[in-house]
């Protein structure tokens, strides 16, 4: 087993341990109640992943329907707005949950996300697990304590940092993720590696055919790197005043396609099509080898994810766009350029019109 501890230095109550282990969920239930004692707590499930899950669930004596202790979410971009929380902080309240409760989130990105917001204002704060089931949200969303829903003009407008008590990964969870799902998690997989590691990025080219066809313990491996990565970054910058910025490379434009598409766009996608964009713009404006950003198109391709960005998004539709992006600090955007496999740059003083150009010529014919 993999057991990293993401330390919150002005903070050492808010660190906690991100465990990587196939096999790790039969090991939950007796952590959950070794950490949280006596008090209640409410699994938050998406509740396709329940669909999935559910026989596993009852053998390791998990909360099921009937329950009160068991509440089911509908853990898509489209639902990730302030009536689902709404809704289940409802349903806590008929439940009885009071401050010394803690939820449990079982699902992908979308539901921690939601069930991290909730639990940061419910009673105003109640502590919170994450047991993430897709590859996107075991390498990325589960990790950093960022909660949040999205309003109708942008994502994650409406949000705040939350902590989780611990991070339970279990790779053995990826077994039922259709594969386009997988791919997302990918995305972001080469994001991670992309900012930070020439050694990740490596060992992605190198077993990339080994990952595609389920390998556990690649996968593990390449889950506990990815999570190394951002916890480094997030024990140096928890609330996003600088390094934290890294992280969003090939989200600023990812978030407008997804916007503009109306969030039919999957989240991996737009990343991806974002990561290929900041390093066409990295190139144009020579702070990239044209040979880095070949081989970004190439590993893109090889996890079956779009390179072109779609055909109905105009430059001028996604710079718009990027207005009501929450990156805008005091009237400038902070852009996240690559500028070699593992190191990237925030620029603010880059030219709208010229990201434009870039966009418009990275549309499908």
């Amino acid at each position: 087993m993999s057991t990293l501890v993401l330390k919150v230095p002005a903070v050492p109550e808010r660190s906690y341990e991100i465990q990587v282990e196939p096999g790790l969920m039969e090991r939950v239930a007796p952590a959950l109640a070794a950490d949280a004692g006596e008090h209640a707590c409410y699994w938050i499930w998406d509740q396709a992943v329940w669909g999935l899950w559910r026989e596993t669930a009852m053998k390791l004596g998990w909360p099921v329907e009937g329950s009160r202790r068991h509440l089911l979410f509908e853990g898509t971009e489209q639902k990730k707005r302030l009536a689902a929380i709404e809704r289940l902080a409802t349903a806590l309240v008929e439940r009885n949950a009071d401050r010394g409760s803690a939820l449990v989130a079982v699902g992908g990105g979308v539901t921690g996300d939601v069930v991290g917001f909730l639990a940061a204002i419910y009673l105003r704060g109640v502590p919170f697990y994450q047991l993430p089931t897709t590859l996107l949200a075991q390498v990325d969303s589960s990790v950093g304590g960022k909660t949040g829903v999205d309003l109708a003009v942008g994502k994650n407008l409406l949000g705040c940092f939350h902590q989780p008590r611990a991070v339970w990964i279990d790779p053995n969870f990826l077994t039922t993720l259709p594969l386009r799902e997988f791919r997302q998690g990918l995305a972001e997989v080469v994001k991670t590696a992309l900012l930070g590691s020439e050694d990740l990025w490596d060992f992605l080219e190198r077993e990339a055919d080994a990952l595609m066809a389920g390998d556990v313990s690649v996968r593990s491996h390449m889950i506990t790197a990815c999570c190394r990565i951002k916890a480094e970054v997030v024990a140096a910058d928890e609330r996003e005043a600088g390094r934290r910025r890294v992280l969003n490379l090939g989200h600023t434009v990812g978030h407008a396609l997804e916007r503009l598409s109306g969030y039919a766009l999957a989240h991996g996608d737009a990343v991806a099509m974002g990561l290929v964009a900041a390093a066409e713009w990295a190139v144009k404006l020579g702070l990239l080898e044209r040979s880095v950003a070949l081989r970004l198109i190439e590993l893109c391709r090889t996890f079956g994810l779009p390179t072109q960005l779609p055909a109905a998004a105009s430059g001028a539709d996604i710079v718009e766009a990027l207005r009501s992006d929450k990156k805008y600090v005091a009237g400038r955007l902070h852009f996240i350029l690559p500028v070699r496999i593992g190191q990237v740059t925030d620029r603010t003083d880059l030219d709208p019109a010229q990201l434009r150009t870039v966009l418009d010529r990275l549309r499908a014919a």
